[in-house]
């Protein structure tokens, strides 16, 4: 008796061992992000000397009970800050006091009903221009922490989300359609709508006050960071832009060119993309992307790009959700992706009803809210805001048909006039 009460203690022991996690301050999110606090993996959050910026931890934890939280941060020596920690509904206040090594802020224990994700929020309770201290990490422990799954690496970016066209085997694909409508469209957010193999084209939220329709083309060769160093013959070349589009270089994901066009897009709202692809010559294919302009209803030019070693037509096709900026990827990402079409080079559209899920490396381990399916009659994709749940890689779906071809496209001429030498 004596000896099995004794490896039940060391049993206990090493599960509650086990249960203590440290989630870094660099994991965390700022609300809002552009309030003066820093977030750096070497010093962790300083600067918070505003109390109405916000520091937020996600995490999913796999079990009810008891969670035990604490928070170390550096405060100079006798300094006071009173801070305030809220999880799961229950907010506990403390007042902590500097000294010369690491503060450790305990906050106690909070009850948490059920398994799920959880938002952690410490608040600075502090006169506004007072510092609340440099915050290092939120530690959790007890049964509620056993097995809990967080982001712990430096990359706060959700994961980017992808849907591949199968198209296997057809080799004349000349132009490739589709249909956007932003769901949930935080800043720092790319919709792209028509990828292949040589490019993107989509819709981005750059800042609070801009929104864009991006074109670009990758270069040839194998050049990932500053097109400075593309040789001549293994750059793409500027053909034509449409009104208002402002075209140059790409570099630091691959090299090329790049055109956006300045329009606020509305959330909700459907945006069409065509991408045409023109074989040249046997080495150069002439790749153009047109978007539907919905004031003035009829099809623009965004840019048009001569791009070396090709030759062929589209191949590769797919579209993509991204939260290209990382400082607000606790928020959710969403948008509609419908009435995908391909045409072939004797003039036929056909109809593509069917995608399959990917996700970029974030994906595998450290942020898995991230979905595909269908709504409305038209696949959805969704990254971010930490929702309950997940889509396998791989995963393939099929919307319902249409049968609406976009038989409205009428390009305008592509020509040599406001072409920008790059």
């Amino acid at each position: 008796m004596k000896t099995k009460f004794i490896l039940a203690l060391l049993l206990g022991m090493v599960v509650h061992a086990r249960a203590a996690l440290p989630v870094p301050a660099f994991t965390a999110y700022l609300e809002p992000a552009d309030g003066g606090a820093w977030i750096a993996r070497d010093s962790g959050i300083t600067g918070w000397d505003d109390p109405a910026q916000k520091i937020r931890w996600f995490g999913e934890l796999k079990n009810a009970g008891d969670l035990a939280c604490t928070v170390q941060l550096h405060l100079p020596a006798g300094q006071i800050s009173k801070l305030r920690l809220t999880v799961a509904g229950a907010a506990h206040e403390i007042t902590a006091t500097g000294a010369a090594t690491p503060t450790t802020v305990d906050f106690g224990t909070f009850a948490i009903a059920a398994p799920g994700y959880q938002s952690f929020t410490l608040e600075s309770l502090n006169a506004k221009g007072a510092g609340a201290g440099d915050v290092v990490s939120l530690k959790l422990d007890g049964p509620a922490a056993v097995d809990a799954h967080f982001n712990l690496k430096e990359r706060r970016n959700t994961a980017s989300v992808h849907l591949a066209y199968p198209t296997a085997g057809i080799t004349n694909i000349d132009a490739f359609y589709c249909e956007v409508t932003g769901v949930e469209t935080p800043l720092w957010t790319y919709f792209e709508a028509c990828g292949w193999h040589r490019g993107y084209f989509g819709m981005q939220v750059n800042s609070p006050t801009e929104r864009r329709i991006i074109f670009s083309v990758w270069d040839s060769g194998k050049e990932a960071v500053d097109r400075n160093k593309v040789n001549a013959p293994d750059r793409t070349t500027l053909v034509a832009k449409g009104e208002g589009v402002n075209a140059g270089d790409f570099g630091n994901e691959g090299t090329g060119g790049h055109s956006h066009l300045v329009y606020d897009w509305k959330t909700g709202e459907k945006q069409r993309f065509l991408v045409t692809a023109k074989p040249v010559d046997a080495t150069h294919t002439t790749y153009s992307g047109y978007w539907f302009h919905p004031q003035q209803k009829k099809w623009m030019l965004i840019s048009s790009w001569n791009a070396p070693k090709d030759g062929q037509y589209l191949h590769g096709l797919y579209s993509f959700c991204e939260d290209f900026g990382g400082d607000n990827g606790q928020l959710h990402r969403k948008a509609l992706y419908g009435n995908q079409w391909y045409r072939t080079s004797d003039g036929q559209w056909h109809e593509q009803t069917v995608a399959t899920f990917s996700h970029d490396p974030t994906g595998r381990a450290d942020r898995l809210d991230r979905f595909m399916g269908v709504e409305d009659g038209q696949f959805f994709l969704s990254t971010g805001g930490f929702l309950p749940g997940s889509t396998k890689f791989g995963t393939p779906f099929t919307r319902p048909t249409t049968s609406r071809p976009p038989l409205d496209f009428n390009p305008p001429s592509v020509s040599a006039k406001d072409v920008n030498q790059l």
